[in-house]
């Protein structure tokens, strides 16, 4: 059963499954086209409205296996089309699709792979998804990460060892620093060292996910220990419980910390689902949370908001109750609410952001999909108008070879 109040969020992940084509014995190869509307407009008077369309996808071999060694590569690229895009001299431009640049060509994926009976290791330019560090892949970029992982599965359980050293995509921040790649965010930093133990198999109704994490980065350094517990109930009537704990300490005057706990309840009936996802964050005076390098793993993230936007120097809270409906195989509707709270900080300012996401995906084929979103979000705190007052539109086409 997926997670409706983070379904809305990872949308257009229905085209990362790509279509496989075989090289005679030369290995594997993997495409996708891609094409993304994504606009915003903005409720505050001095705020221009931005939009653009971008084109791209990404094209991935991967070698056949010898002794267990075999070896992957993927680009990824994306470029705006200028005639259904803003002017940037006009500052009508929204740059988070194919960078300030509008256009964006990399390396994305360059690893090689090692398996052994049940271990697998991967070394290099990778896709990495733990509850810290993800794909993140949602509009035209995902993140990948240069990287080693180790994982060795036992009885159903993964045991997950990797350590980080640098990541491109949309969140490390479009744009380029003189080569074809996004800058690192860990440019002069050790990176981040991981362990993780992970048990969700669709023959066990119970659900774990138990991870530390030692980050050494200029401005998220902290140390953070993440546990999921969770049981799925069968029946005529499914029902999800989870629960989820991220705890993190400061390291080298980062102004990370946080306790954050949270818990997600959902209902699956024939073709109906419901959902209900709340977090509470601890105040901590003068530091903030810090849920990942990607979309973050909290229950309540939506399409945009997360916690982490209102948690500095206060308590806050959020809950996020969601709806879904897939009256065909090929089709389903989705609603979520979101209600972000902040309590007042040490400067007596308090926050309250509510988010709305309607969205639908329509899959006229195996290879060919469509996924739309639209984003309400609003300020309620201030009667004027803010960087939270603002409508998103977006609408993706994906096409697997």
């Amino acid at each position: 059963m997926k997670k409706l109040s983070t379904f809305l969020a990872t949308l257009p992940l229905l085209g990362s499954t790509l279509a496989a084509q075989q090289i005679g014995n030369y290995g594997e190869v993997t495409g996708q086209i891609r094409s993304v509307y994504a606009g915003y407009n903005q409720k505050q008077a001095t705020e221009p409205n931005t939009y653009a369309t971008a084109l791209g996808g990404i094209l991935k071999y991967e070698s056949p296996t010898l002794s267990g060694l075999s070896v992957g590569f993927a680009v990824t690229g994306s470029q705006d089309l200028d005639f259904a895009s803003g002017k940037q001299s006009e500052s009508q431009h929204n740059a988070e699709l194919s960078s300030p640049k509008e256009s964006y060509v990399a390396l994305s994926e360059a690893y090689i792979n090692y398996t052994l009976e049940n271990l697998n290791i991967r070394l290099g330019r990778q896709i990495v998804d733990t509850p810290l560090a993800d794909s993140d892949d949602i509009r035209m970029i995902p993140n990948t990460f240069e990287a080693y992982m180790a994982t060795y599965s036992l009885n159903n359980f993964d045991l997950t060892l990797g350590h980080l050293q640098r990541w491109q995509g949309a969140d490390a921040g479009l744009g380029y620093d003189g080569t074809v790649e996004l800058r690192s965010k860990w440019a002069d930093t050790e990176g981040a060292t991981m362990f993780g133990i992970s048990h969700d198999n669709d023959e066990s109704p119970y659900k774990l996910n138990a991870w530390y994490y030692d980050v050494e980065q200029k401005s998220d350094a902290n140390k953070a220990t993440y546990l999921e517990l969770g049981y799925q109930f069968s029946g005529n009537v499914g029902v999800l419980v989870l629960g989820q704990y991220l705890s993190e300490s400061e390291q080298e005057a980062s102004n990370t910390k946080a306790n954050i706990c949270g818990a997600l309840v959902e209902l699956e009936y024939d073709k109906l689902s419901a959902s209900l996802a709340y977090n509470r964050s601890e105040k901590h005076a003068g530091k903030k949370s810090f849920s990942g390098f990607g979309g973050g793993t909290l229950f309540t993230s939506m399409d945009t908001m997360i916690l982490d936007e209102i948690t500095e120097d206060r308590e806050a809270y959020a809950t996020v109750f969601g709806l879904g409906y897939s009256p065909l195989d090929s089709l389903s509707l989705s609603y979520a609410y979101g209600d972000f709270k902040g309590k007042a900080n040490s400067a007596a300012t308090s926050e309250h952001i509510t988010e709305q996401d309607i969205a639908l995906e329509y899959a006229f084929s195996d290879e060919f999909n469509l996924a739309a979103i639209y984003v309400i979000s609003r300020d309620k705190e201030n009667s004027a108008k803010t960087a939270y007052d603002w409508d998103r539109a977006q609408v993706m086409l994906t096409y697997d070879f």
